[in-house]
């Protein structure tokens, strides 16, 4: 990866809480719900340019098969498939009014 990327990677990887709660303001992203890579790439590419980092098509799509990886070695994502995940993240629990927490 090159040292720009890695630095971009480094951040999300540091980030991660924000980054998720990023994702899930932008994307469908609950609890134990189905994620699909593209979704997850173009949620990094987003990320990235809100934080003021201009980042190609090509290069968001290399740093988030890596957070794929990370996010995966973390338990965070339990992987379906080459281009989904399910995605393991109790904080994103949805309640219906009513339930019992």
């Amino acid at each position: 990866m090159k040292p720009k990327l890695q630095k971009y990677y480094e951040q999300i990887k540091i980030d991660h809480v924000v980054f998720l709660n990023f994702l899930k303001a932008t994307f469908p992203v609950f609890h134990n719900s189905n994620f699909f890579f593209r979704d997850f790439h173009y949620g990094v590419r987003k990320y990235l340019e809100k934080k003021g980092n201009k980042i190609s098509y090509s290069d968001s799509e290399e740093i988030a098969r890596e957070l794929g990886k990370y996010f995966e070695g973390e338990g965070i994502f339990v992987k379906i498939d080459a281009q989904s995940w399910k995605v393991n993240y109790p904080e994103f629990v949805t309640t219906e009014p009513g339930d019992p927490l």
